[in-house]
């Protein structure tokens, strides 16, 4: 971190501290944001984690997550709560996010906060607006950031089991278990310091990926024999899910995380990108191989973006609309798609 003199003297006397994260947190983005508030609590601070929304069950497990207030639609009483700690914060975290439209109601309320800004995070061109910034595009994970951030400060020995089973949870799903192509040697050692410090690699791995509801599986088994659409001639693949379908399956918050996957897990498909209905917006998740830019193509149709091969982002349009809109586009992306 630049100016890491003038953070260790912010964090240095205990203070008001509001930790906030991206819409529908994902484990990068809570257990960041718990690993965190578990080691400013340890250094005096008086913390609050905040999120815009809800976010998965088989998330709930995480050391901390009962004192998170997650904001929600049907209930104005968190949105009151969250307003209030964020007037009153001396420091305000951004995690795992560039930007801060991605927070929703809550995006406004920092941007007028006269709390200090810290923004950690590993995504593309970010918002310039924190006084201190752990941003790294190249890093796999905004938890890896944090324990490097930890390093950096002198306090890697407060590290306990809990923080370690916070940040190797960011660590192992960003890097989709250690194969994604931004898992750097890096990543291992960060890997290694936390199982050191108490991460249990099996049980966490055994939260995340095998605590499927019968629903959710059911809902990727329809997926995948109905909805799956291939394109030989533009390499890509894509999923379409509407509001009936996904109450059909009586889907949950975080049930459609990871279907983007199987698209790009077929042979000669480089595009994988998954729409759904989410009432208020369609939802898009975009992965790719080598070199082709999901960011720049969320960026620029789809009032999105993220990482190279991993992005998201949203429409207004309704899903037939936003189906024929990619369907238009893929023609102007054809010799970038098919040349690797």
């Amino acid at each position: 971190m630049k100016n890491l003199e003038a953070f260790r003297s912010l964090i240095s006397k205990p203070a008001a501290v509001v930790i906030v994260t991206h819409f529908k947190p994902d484990a990068d983005a809570l257990g960041s944001s718990l690993g965190l508030a578990a080691l400013l609590k340890k250094l005096g601070h008086q913390v609050s984690v905040i999120t815009p929304s809800d976010y998965p069950d088989f998330l709930a497990w995480l050391p901390g997550n009962e004192t998170v207030l997650a904001l929600a639609k049907d209930n104005p009483a968190p949105e009151a709560k969250a307003a209030a700690l964020i007037a009153k914060a001396e420091i305000i975290f951004c995690l795992d996010f560039s930007n801060l439209t991605r927070i929703n109601s809550l995006g406004d309320m920092i941007r007028a906060a006269s709390a200090t800004k810290v923004l950690i995070d590993h995504h593309l061109e970010p918002e310039q607006f924190a006084a201190y910034e752990q941003w790294d595009p190249a890093s796999a994970s905004t938890a890896g950031l944090i324990f490097e951030l930890i390093e950096e400060l002198g306090l890697k020995e407060s590290v306990d089991a809990a923080i370690a089973t916070c940040l190797y949870a960011g660590l192992m799903t960003d890097t989709g278990s250690f194969k994604h192509n931004n898992t750097r040697h890096r990543e291992f050692e960060i890997a290694s310091e936390l199982v050191s410090r108490g991460a249990d690699p099996h049980t966490i791995a055994q939260k995340i990926y095998d605590a499927n509801s019968l629903e959710r599986l059911r809902l990727t088994g329809y997926v995948l024999s109905e909805k799956l659409v291939v394109l030989p001639q533009y390499r890509t693949a894509y999923m379409m899910l509407s509001q009936e379908e996904l109450k059909k399956f009586g889907a949950q918050t975080g049930d459609t995380e990871g279907l983007v996957n199987y698209g790009l897990s077929i042979k000669n498909v480089t595009l994988s990108v998954l729409m759904y209905d989410r009432k208020e917006e369609i939802k898009l998740s975009f992965r790719s191989l080598g070199n082709f830019s999901v960011n720049e193509l969320a960026r620029k149709h789809f009032e999105g973006g993220g990482h190279r091969n991993a992005a998201g982002g949203s429409t207004k349009l309704t899903l037939t609309q936003t189906l024929n809109k990619l369907l238009e586009i893929l023609p102007l992306y054809q010799q970038q798609l098919v040349q690797d």
